[in-house]
């Protein structure tokens, strides 16, 4: 059997991988409250509240990066964009939010949020209305980063563009919709964007309660995302998946509609980074036309080699590594971050391109086989 066949069984992307990850997280819903509400201010143990929100950011980072994986490390399609559905998704939220503000904005205008004041809008925008519900908000966190990318997939797997190409080409969708959000008269806030939010569904979106609340949120549509993931990758479509990624002329020779299998897997991929959009707006506090640089894009496919593409479990080693470094190095040391996350990746693409995850299965393999071996010279 090949050698890469044989890494990719050794690979920790089992179901075991996914049981473990899944326990891990729920031990983390239980530690993260105890550590913040039980034990004492002053313990070593202690988390301050400040904590709760920086972990939630972790988690929705760990979720789009799962989101790419699910179309880069199974389907083969680097995608140089997944930061616009994230930012699609938390604008959807943003929007939500500014519509409970009313009456406590800084004018204090019951419809228009206090950039229309300001910007002396005389109505709100149609794109604006249903937002002042929480259900509409949520069904456009889904429906905007998947219809995008419906439409932008279909026009791009039709055509055969692949490669390098799409990965151009998603970065161009990105700084494009950076570049029409910039723009005060799209009624987005501009350069600014959106935040000053209040509450979220009642709850005061500082309260330790809505925090930690919105820490669950974070931790449960994680695990959920594992688990779809999961049961996608397990299934014949996922095996198609992983054809169209390792030899896309041979599947498409036997009939399969690569254009389709590539287009649902992006479908899916966004829909999920808009979900972690959402999440990350109410706990952050702002959302604005930032979240759509294409650097932010080409951090998250960082993220992901780090930890190891096509192994579900990865991703989510991979964002929350790297982001835990990032905030820990760019307080002591701001003005080498970048060129360590350059580094970071140089070295990973040269001498670990299965990631951390993918070293664990090399080493998993060569222990396998040298099992096999003293097997075969005592036989």
């Amino acid at each position: 059997m090949p050698q890469g066949r044989l890494l990719a069984r050794a690979l920790p992307g089992s179901h075991v991988a996914t049981v473990t990850l899944l326990a891990i997280l729920l031990l983390l819903g239980v530690v993260v409250p105890v550590l913040n509400m039980v034990v004492r201010e002053g313990s070593a143990l202690h988390l301050p509240d400040y904590i709760i929100p920086l972990v939630g950011k972790y988690l929705c980072y760990a979720i789009l990066a799962l989101a790419l994986d699910l179309v880069w490390g199974y389907c083969g399609v680097l995608s140089l964009g997944h930061g616009a559905f994230f930012a699609l998704g938390g604008y959807a939220m943003g929007m939500y939010l500014m519509r409970q503000i009313g009456m406590r904005g800084v004018y204090r205008d019951p419809i228009l949020p206090d950039f229309m004041v300001f910007l002396n809008w005389k109505a709100l925008p149609w794109y604006w209305y249903g937002f002042d519900h929480f259900w509409f908000a949520v069904a456009m966190v889904v429906l905007v980063p998947g219809l995008l990318a419906a439409v932008f997939g279909f026009l791009a797997f039709r055509s055969r563009i692949t490669g390098v190409y799409l990965s151009i080409i998603t970065q161009a969708m990105t700084y494009a919709l950076l570049l029409a959000f910039f723009r005060n008269d799209m009624g987005f806030g501009g350069n600014n964007g959106l935040t000053d939010f209040k509450e979220l569904l009642g709850f005061n979106l500082q309260a330790r309660g809505t925090k930690l609340a919105l820490y669950f949120a974070s931790l449960t549509a994680l695990g959920l995302a594992l688990l779809a993931c999961r049961i996608i990758v397990a299934t014949k479509l996922g095996r198609v998946m992983m054809a169209v990624r390792d030899a896309e002329p041979r599947v498409r020779f036997l009939g399969y509609s690569v254009t389709s299998v590539k287009l649902f897997a992006f479908v899916v991929s966004a829909v999920l980074a808009g979900i972690a959009g959402a999440l990350y707006v109410p706990q952050i506090g702002i959302i604005n036309p930032s979240e759509f640089s294409p650097g932010n894009s080409i951090e998250i496919a960082i993220w992901v080699a780090v930890g190891g593409r096509g192994t579900l479990l990865g991703p989510i080693v991979g964002a929350l590594a790297v982001n835990g470094a990032k905030t820990y190095l760019s307080a002591a040391f701001p003005e080498t971050w970048l060129f360590c996350l350059g580094s970071l990746f140089i070295l990973v693409t040269l001498l670990l391109p299965r990631g951390v995850i993918g070293l664990f299965g090399q080493i998993k393999l060569a222990r396998g086989g040298a099992t096999l071996r003293k097997e075969e010279r005592h036989a």
